[in-house]
């Protein structure tokens, strides 16, 4: 029993904790997300509720804790010490459940369980990472950090000299080969762009040994633990996906090729998933949320002259799908645009986003 007895001396009292928009609040929960997200410090937050002794917490990422021992003893030593809450962090359902009061399972891997809800956590947003970022005094230093190294909690308080090569480890740590660091790598390499699986994989075997196979369960996996989004083109499942990340500044922390419109589509499309189950894209409109008759397009640096033509396609496109408004973000401009049958905003991401 050393290792659970190890993991019960540990005590979350003292960690402190910044307000997220997501909470425990069933006693039966699992919690999954991308890597870095934050599900640890969600699962502190709801043990600062008990006492210490009234909670055990396991985390198998930890090479002290040998999983023989736990699945051997666990129940029993959650009878003999009362206990109220068994936190199972990194769990693979490697043994059967004991049973318990409250039983939270942190993994990276979805699985549903009759009885459990299930959770999935996202990075920050930017009204959340504003909550976190006591570092910057105005709104504009806190998004131009926040544009540049991305939505994870850590880095925050990392030292910005420090910051891209932590982004470099964070990718690197969730890959468990250098067959899935590639995959992960060639997807992000291609947010905000069209591009087929099929697509990928030939641009891929032509630089690594690798399988169809391996690479479309690779691709399964990043999209189920929400690494990786596919978004669909409205009423057209068999279009070619646009891709995302769950966070946008990894793609420049692997490349020194500036994409700066796909990485500000990319933070403009979490804001979005976060908010709504119903994103699309179509012809000429980079994202369209169907319950609010609503598009969405990222344009950083908006001129409303030279953009007179890209303006009157997104508009015709507007007018066919019924769409009400059009969102034009960008990095500052603010303006509103005057058109018969359609509300135009043109508004800076950090008060579309806070709006």
């Amino acid at each position: 029993m050393r290792t659970l007895e190890a993991c019960y001396e540990i005590n979350f009292s003292k960690v402190n904790f910044i307000e997220r928009k997501i909470r425990i609040e069933g006693t039966k929960t699992i919690i999954s997300g991308a890597f870095k997200t934050g599900k640890s410090y969600l699962i502190y937050d709801f043990l600062s509720t008990f006492k210490p002794k009234e909670y055990l917490y396991i985390d198998f990422s930890d090479l002290r804790n040998e999983i023989s021992d736990v699945s051997k003893n666990l129940e029993k030593f959650i009878k003999m010490n009362e206990i109220i809450v068994l936190v199972l962090e990194n769990f693979d359902f490697q043994f059967e459940l004991p049973n318990c009061e409250n039983i939270i399972i942190s993994t990276s891997n979805p699985k549903k369980i009759r009885g459990f809800e299930n959770i999935i956590i996202n990075a920050l947003d930017f009204e959340e990472y504003l909550l976190h970022d006591n570092r910057h005094q105005n709104i504009t230093q806190s998004f131009n950090i926040f544009l540049k190294y991305g939505n994870l909690p850590e880095l925050i308080n990392i030292d910005e000299h420090k910051r891209i090569h932590r982004l470099q480890e964070i990718i690197e740590l969730q890959c468990k080969d250098e067959t899935q660091y590639e995959i992960f790598k060639i997807l992000i390499e291609n947010i905000d762009e069209k591009k087929s699986l099929f697509q990928l994989f030939n641009t891929l075997k032509n630089k690594i040994k690798i399988s169809k196979d391996k690479f479309y369960e690779t691709c399964k996996i990043y999209e189920n633990n929400k690494s990786i989004y596919f978004l669909q083109k409205y009423n057209q499942e068999k279009s070619v996906k646009k891709i995302y990340c769950y966070n946008h500044s990894f793609l420049n922390a692997i490349s020194h090729v500036k994409k700066f419109k796909n990485e500000f589509a990319n933070m403009i499309f979490l804001e979005l998933v976060n908010k709504y189950s119903d994103v699309y894209y179509l012809d000429n409109i980079d994202f369209y949320i169907k319950s609010k008759n609503m598009a969405i397009i990222p344009i950083p640096f908006f001129n409303r002259f030279l953009m007179n033509n890209a303006l009157k396609k997104i508009i015709k496109n507007a007018y066919e799908f019924e769409i009400n408004e059009i969102n034009i973000i960008t990095i500052s401009n603010n303006e509103k645009i005057s058109d018969p049958k359609l509300k135009i905003n043109i508004i800076p991401f950090y008060e579309w986003a806070l709006s």
